[in-house]
């Protein structure tokens, strides 16, 4: 297995796990739950080490395919910078995810806790969304903005 192929088989986990985790905080937030919200955290703290797997394995997955036809350098470099700032924000999230488990392991997290969690966590989960979607544009030819097709 190639850094390439490594790139292409988790870039969807921190988008996937994002979503999750923002629906366990969530879920923790409105039924009082100390165990699902310590869960959520403890996800992002995953998701936020796989995206820095990630973005690291994203060079060599650019590298693949530069000089395919349809390639786009503009495309590719503002997923590129757009993809620095996510992973930083998430992998921040993560390490204070991961903090807070360990202040926090022996008794409940204050609800300001779960809920300032719940916030970092949309902002992370957008631009981890966002993310994909300028990372899918490079292949997928057929939706990036001006496309014909989608008219």
């Amino acid at each position: 297995m190639s850094l390439t192929h490594l790139h292409l088989l988790l870039n969807h986990y921190p988008i996937i796990g994002t979503i999750i985790g923002i629906a366990l905080l969530m879920f923790a937030h409105l039924r009082k739950s100390n165990d699902v919200a310590k869960v959520a955290l403890g996800l992002f703290a995953v998701m936020g080490a796989i995206a820095v797997v990630v973005y690291l394995t994203g060079e060599s997955a650019e590298d693949a395919i530069e000089n395919l036809p349809g390639f786009s350098e503009s495309i590719t470099e503002s997923h590129e910078e757009f993809a620095l700032f996510a992973t930083i924000v998430l992998a921040a999230f993560g390490a204070i995810s991961a903090l807070a488990l360990v202040v926090f392991r022996r008794v409940a997290l204050p609800r300001m806790v779960t809920l300032g969690c719940l916030a970092i966590s949309l902002v992370a989960g957008g631009m981890m969304g966002y993310t994909g979607l300028m990372g899918s544009q490079i292949r997928h030819t057929e939706i990036r903005p001006g496309n014909s097709a989608q008219a």
